[in-house]
């Protein structure tokens, strides 16, 4: 009987129950230059590049989302910027990029990765002629929405008009872009 006993938990443990019917707990994978959804987002308005959606706030439940951005955009950046309720992590996969977290500065050389806390001012510009980073939102937010949105523009948006999307997407723009040499 204490035989019994002491492997029940083991057969609990050894037999999980899920069902992978449920698309939040199936796996999936991404080649390189694949978007999971949109195609290519081709941005308009604080840069030219492009991104993939590797990992969607859709695939998460909202708690997590990756993109892929191949930049096209030398010297050029985002407005000084707040998320309210995401934190960022970049990770340099090629190229060379120019961060601002609160009041510090930062260069970025490929295989470096920065980490942007919510609520603190940050911008980034590309310094070198082309690049490439991986961008970690955390929660997802509506930073995909946002990119959605700069892509389906048909023209170069003004300064307010970028702050608007910017606050439409829970982001607050509070600063310039940040110059580079």
């Amino acid at each position: 009987m204490l035989a019994t006993l002491a492997a029940a938990p083991l057969a609990t443990i050894a037999s999980p129950s899920f069902s992978t019917d449920d698309p939040l707990l199936k796996g999936f994978k991404t080649t390189p230059g694949e978007g999971r959804y949109h195609g290519h987002i081709q941005l308009k308005g604080v840069n030219v590049n492009i991104l993939d959606v590797k990992v969607s706030g859709k695939d998460t439940n909202g708690n997590l989302a990756i993109f892929e951005q191949t930049s096209l955009s030398p010297k050029r950046g985002t407005p000084l910027h707040i998320h309210p309720n995401q934190d960022e992590v970049f990770q340099i996969l090629a190229g060379e990029y120019r961060f601002q977290v609160g009041p510090d500065t930062y260069t970025l050389k490929t295989g470096e990765s920065i980490f942007l806390p919510r609520k603190v001012p940050h911008a980034w510009t590309q310094v070198s002629d082309q690049g490439r980073m991986t961008v970690i939102v955390q929660p997802a937010g509506k930073l995909e929405e946002f990119f959605v949105t700069m892509a389906a523009l048909t023209k170069e948006p003004e300064p307010a008009e970028i702050a608007r999307i910017f606050a439409a997407n829970d982001m607050q723009v509070v600063g310039p872009p940040l110059k580079v040499d």
